[in-house]
């Protein structure tokens, strides 16, 4: 097989350990046909001088992850070579239902040294596969999975790779048993945080961002008063933030070129860590989200949650230089990223605490409002769908949709074709990354403004949508193919206790 090395083709300088560097050359017809391998496995990774035993997801060059060409079709053997059963979802596609990704929603999960075949047509865009098993994407079972447009193909201009997690040496189980206690590893004590009250400062948030009155809101994301309530930003404390499988002790260096344009595709893959985006002295521009576009945004900040995906293109000065790229940790000090270098660039160490912690993420949801799809979704009667009342508590640790967890949930029904749209009302003092499978929507509705045609809003369009504390977001779309659908929050200790639900489509 020969491959393509260069710099304006996809990631040429990027590490190995995203996606290989694999661009197989030859006509479309031979790209249509080929099977690619992935391997769920063992490997073990350096963590800060130490060994670290972790899952992964091998392409056939022995790295992490799988790029497509355009026209490329998702024409996939996966492998299982773990001594457990496992199951692999491809996050932001929209495959055949059977091909979802789901344990037993229909097929079965792989038994050890069991292979299944995938063949779809891909979404374009950032996108990304991981166990539905939480417990094995808490243990790095992640990879990206990047689908190349024509567009891709034609700019000029460098793409690179950054997909984030959050490790622990701790088993997940481990972590999962400590949950309900406060103080000790791997938890956070929220005994204080007055969760379900009904305090007039409860009754002031709601009625800012029920009312939409963003005026209120300070600039750095949240609620005037709300700074007593960081702790329910992060109820894990992590061992190690990773950018490509590597922390600040030993970032990645990617080499860049004076003047060049770099588009960044960045991933969060953590368990349960938000994550802003720091370009530093570069200024950005936001250009697509879950894989989808949007309006160029410009900025040095972008916030996601767990499951989102950021697209930012950045100019380069004309000059030799090292630019970081940090993700910066949620509430805490706690960072990552990588560095983007020219040949003679100086590089300088960055540790990996910054000097004060990070702001909580989109509180007001003023991010989420200023992003427009650069194809909005038609106008039309929805005549499906609901609200959904995301719900929960530290102790016990449960979390819940419309007050019922996984087992005891309720589907919400709708026709395919239909016009669907859910309002996701959180009523908890955490966020939920809200995801649907085999769909993509549209946010049409921020707090209370936006809902119903024609006042909707044309929003980003999205596969999972950050859903602040005490606050509502709405999203449209087109119900799909008749199957059963998983709706669920992608922070995997609140998916582990059960957040979860079915859109059940009927013919």
């Amino acid at each position: 097989m020969n491959f393509r090395y260069t710099r304006r083709r996809f990631m040429a300088t990027t590490a190995a350990s995203v996606a290989a560097l694999s661009l197989p050359t030859g006509s479309l017809a031979q790209a249509n046909s080929q099977v690619q391998t992935l391997r769920a496995t063992r490997r073990t990774l350096d963590i800060n001088g130490r060994a670290a035993t972790a899952y992964g997801l091998e392409n056939a060059l022995g790295a992490q992850g799988l790029i497509l060409e355009p026209g490329e079709r998702f024409n996939v053997r996966l492998e299982n070579a773990l001594d457990v059963e496992t199951i692999i979802h491809w996050h932001g596609q929209i495959p055949p239902n059977a091909q979802d990704g789901v344990p037993n929603a229909p097929l079965p999960a792989l038994r050890s040294g069991e292979a299944r075949e995938f063949d779809f047509a891909p979404v374009a865009g950032t996108h990304w596969m991981h166990s539905h098993f939480p417990v094995q994407e808490m243990q790095l079972l992640a990879a990206p999975l990047i689908v190349r447009s024509a567009e891709d193909q034609a700019a000029d201009r460098q793409e690179v790779v950054l997909i984030l997690q959050d490790f622990s040496f701790t088993s997940p189980d481990e972590l999962m048993s400590n949950m309900d206690h406060g103080g000790g590893h791997g938890t956070m004590d929220h005994s204080a945080m007055g969760h379900g009250s009904g305090d007039g400062m409860m009754s002031k948030i709601m009625g800012k961002i029920m009312g939409g009155d963003h005026a209120a809101m300070s600039g750095t994301g949240e609620m005037p008063g709300m700074q007593g309530m960081e702790m329910d930003l992060n109820d894990i404390d992590f061992d190690a933030y990773l950018a490509n499988d590597r922390t600040l002790a030993d970032p990645e260096v990617v080499k860049v070129e004076k003047g060049g344009r770099v588009r960044l595709r960045i991933i969060n893959a953590a368990a349960a860590t938000v994550f802003w985006i720091d370009t530093g002295s570069i200024e950005g521009r936001l250009v697509a989200v879950d894989g989808h576009a949007v309006e160029p945004r410009a900025g040095r900040r972008f916030g996601f949650a767990m499951g989102q995906r950021l697209d930012i293109e950045l100019d380069l000065p004309s000059a030799e230089g090292a630019w970081p790229i940090l993700a910066l940790r949620e509430g805490a000090r706690e960072r990552t990223g990588l560095i983007l270098a020219t040949p003679s660039g100086q590089i300088s160490r960055i540790g990996d605490l910054g000097d004060e912690a990070t702001p909580a993420f989109d509180y007001d949801l003023a991010q989420e409002s200023s992003l427009r799809a650069t194809e909005a979704l038609s106008l039309r009667e929805a005549t499906g769908g609901g609200m959904l009342m995301l719900g929960g508590t530290m102790s016990p640790y449960r979390w819940t949709i419309n007050d019922r967890t996984w087992g005891d949930h309720v589907p919400i029904q709708v026709r395919s074709g239909e016009r669907v749209e859910l309002m996701f009302h959180n009523m908890s003092m955490m966020a939920h990354p809200m995801h649907l499978h085999g769909h993509v929507f549209q946010v049409v509705g921020i707090g209370g403004q936006g809902i119903g045609a024609p006042r909707r809003i044309n929003g980003a369009t999205r596969d999972t949508v950050h859903v602040p504390p005490m606050s509502m977001v709405t999203v449209a779309f087109d119900a799909g193919e008749a199957a059963r659908w998983m709706l669920h929050c992608h922070h995997m200790p609140h998916l582990m206790t059960g957040m979860m639900t079915e859109l059940d489509v009927t013919a």
